[in-house]
């Protein structure tokens, strides 16, 4: 097995979800047909439909990622603001 980590687009993986439901293979045949490993053909389809939609969880999956992002961003900005606030407070003294 490779050491570099391979990276899929979104397309892809819902191709690959969409195969995985409509071949009469089963999934370890599908997978091993796309060069992936079942456990990543398996969570997958956790993430997409048999349509190849994003299933609600996997949404509130991204958005939750994308508020902790933000929420971090945003205690980083407070704390730079806190640090320049006590700075100019004392060299105005």
């Amino acid at each position: 097995m490779s050491k570099t980590r391979r990276k899929f687009d979104d397309e892809f993986k819902k191709r690959a979800v969409r195969m995985s439901y409509t071949s009469e293979r089963s999934v370890s045949e599908v997978a091993k047909s796309l060069d992936i490993s079942k456990n990543m053909l398996y969570r997958w389809r956790e993430q997409y439909t048999p349509v190849g939609d994003k299933t609600q969880m996997a949404e509130q999956q991204d958005e939750l990622s994308k508020l902790r992002s933000r929420v971090a961003e945003l205690e980083e900005e407070n704390y730079i603001l806190k640090k320049a606030t006590a700075f100019f407070a004392k060299n105005q003294k």
